[in-house]
């Protein structure tokens, strides 16, 4: 028996090191029915609080291959007798069955292989090198409701010296606070379980400052949030509010097109201009209903003839421009970004993104224009340091003389994309340097009309998401100068080396304070205590999470409490419980 034990583990330790040193992270199957996973411990909510962003092995239950039954049902179903269809549809089924547990035995079983082939006193491995830590889902069968279970090693030098065992076990949601551990029951828990000399409590909790919320029982989703994330010592009760004392964090991830924030209007005007990109890129343009009823044409030769008719000097238009005058008569802008120096290729610009709903639209607008320009019927004013293809005739009119430009194929839709960078590039400095959030230097990369046309659009994404960022946390936050300085500065420094991705989550270290109008008064989304003992890699750690959702995905719990917190709206939360235990195993 004890034989055929250590041959099982070394067996799986063989499997687990094959994994490891593999070159790609692709789930691999172990004894037919068993999923092994290579990932990061913060993919998963439970083991993020142990492992963070380290790998670890998880092994599940191997989700079950599509029965001949099933294909049969999908052959009735479809009338697609495609070899391809069935595999994808296949793939379909599989995929909604999501990552499944494993029996508690079989668990159990799991971890004593890993902790067999860790200990070389029992092993007697060639290769005793330690493993990553190894987590498995458990099908939460024990009376305590356990749905992971844990182990990881601990080293002396180069020696595997002892393993970490942990169990994870959870709870469904209640709003009987009186049902739940005290803090006095988990201390004496962790204190029966390691007979630690001293303790050490430690609190933490999330808040929702930003995102969904609940107007009339009807939530309304928002695909941005903003969390904050508290640590403090001295934790005196459950669910206590994080004190003043609290290092706190902002989580930040903000999607363009949220209605509420003040970009809305420059979000609407970016995505004509992206429109236009992908026009040049794909040869195809799908056009935005216009927003005048009047055509672009007309609205452009109105535009043209106001100017003529005006006896103004250059400089009296530099300092008072000419208006262009629509239907609805209200400001370009009804923003924080909204600026009044528009010169006269801004506001075409303007009048343009509004009308045009073809080629052909843009083309005759600019025949008008240069046609004007040709013939000296007009003498706009414009920014000195504008590179537009459209600001170089203008400046070469002031010259008598222009050079022929052919309205022919894509050159009206590249000249106007040039328009639309040139003026929404300054409306984004007009905002960073009047702010005094950054300086022109910091900006070169963003500003910068030296990469073609369509890294120029890309980085103007870029700086427009800086911006709903910055805004957000202004606007609805109310951070001060100093904070949004420093958040602007990171933001600039992540977007230079990185990709556009409105899912990435910047990090702002706040005062509490600043923010304990919003949290105090509140609900948490995850509320959390830990007592810990020992030091280093011998430290054990007994914690208890609290969360308006499980952290556990693999279970359904049963609960009489549907989840309703939403920006703790509800007055009486309910809460999931998810505890975590440690034992230290010493090899002799």
């Amino acid at each position: 028996m004890c034989s055929k034990a250590i041959s099982s583990a070394k067996e799986f330790h063989g499997a687990l090191r094959s994994f490891l040193d593999a070159e790609r992270n692709d789930p691999r199957l172990y004894e037919e029915d068993i999923q092994v996973l290579k990932m990061n411990g913060d993919s998963v909510p439970v083991l993020n609080m142990f492992c963070g962003n380290h790998p670890v092995f998880i092994c599940e239950k191997a989700v079950p291959k599509v029965t001949e039954c099933d294909n049969q049902q999908m052959n009735v179903t479809s009338n697609s007798s495609d070899e391809d269809a069935d595999v994808d549809d296949a793939d379909t089924l599989q995929t909604e069955l999501g990552p499944q547990p494993l029996t508690i035995m079989k668990a159990r079983q799991l971890l004593s292989w890993y902790t067999l082939s860790q200990n070389a006193n029992v092993s007697a491995l060639d290769d005793n090198a330690a493993l990553l830590p190894l987590w498995v889902r458990c099908d939460m069968s024990d009376p305590a409701g356990t749905t992971w279970f844990g182990a990881e090693t601990v080293c002396t030098g180069n020696k595997v010296s002892g393993v970490k065992l942990y169990s994870v076990t959870c709870k469904g949601s209640t709003v009987d606070k009186g049902s739940l551990i005290t803090l006095e029951e988990l201390k004496r828990d962790h204190k029966e379980r390691h007979h630690p000399s001293s303790m050490t409590v430690k609190g933490s909790a999330r808040f929702s400052l930003f995102g969904s919320t609940v107007v009339e029982n009807t939530t309304i989703e928002s695909q941005s949030t903003v969390t904050v994330d508290f640590k403090w010592s001295h934790v005196e009760s459950i669910l206590e509010t994080p004190p003043l004392s609290s290092t706190a964090n902002l989580n930040i991830k903000v999607a363009s097109g949220d209605m509420r924030s003040p970009m809305y209007e420059m979000y609407k005007e970016l995505g004509f201009l992206q429109t236009l990109a992908d026009g040049l890129r794909n040869g195809e343009t799908e056009w935005m209903e216009p927003l005048e009823s009047v055509s672009a044409v007309n609205l452009t030769k109105a535009f043209l003839e106001e100017l003529q008719g005006t006896a103004k000097t250059l400089q009296e238009k530099a300092e008072k421009p000419a208006e262009v005058k629509t239907e609805t008569d209200t400001p370009i802008y009804n923003s924080l970004l909204e600026r009044g120096d528009l010169d006269f290729v801004e506001q075409l610009w303007a009048l343009m993104r509004k009308s045009v709903t073809s080629y052909q639209d843009i083309g005759d607008c600019l025949k008008l224009v240069i046609e004007a320009l040709k013939y000296h019927d007009i003498k706009p004013w414009i920014h000195r340091d504008s590179s537009s293809s459209l600001s170089k005739l203008i400046l070469q009119s002031y010259h008598q003389q222009i050079d022929h430009v052919s309205l022919t194929g894509v050159t009206p839709v590249h000249m106007l994309l040039e328009m639309g960078l040139d003026k929404m590039r300054k409306d984004y400095i007009n905002y960073l340097i009047g702010e005094e959030l950054t300086t022109l230097n910091h900006l070169c990369y963003y500003l910068s009309t030296e990469v073609d046309l369509q890294e120029q659009v890309i980085r103007l994404r870029k700086l427009h998401h800086l911006l709903e960022i910055i805004l957000t946390c202004s606007a609805f936050l109310g951070l001060p100068y100093d904070r949004l300085f420093l958040l602007t500065q990171s933001c600039l420094q992540h977007y230079k080396a990185h990709p556009y991705d409105e899912e990435h989550e910047f990090k702002l270290q706040i005062k509490p304070a600043l923010i304990g109008h919003f949290y105090q008064k509140e609900h948490p989304v995850v509320w959390g205590v830990e007592v810990s003992s020992g030091h280093g890699l011998r430290e054990v750690r007994t914690s208890l999470q609290l969360s308006d959702r499980p952290l556990v995905d693999h279970v359904i719990f049963d609960t009489d409490y549907p989840n309703e917190t939403v920006n703790g709206d509800s007055e009486d939360p309910a809460f999931f419980s998810t505890m975590v235990c440690c034992s230290l195993v010493n090899f002799a």
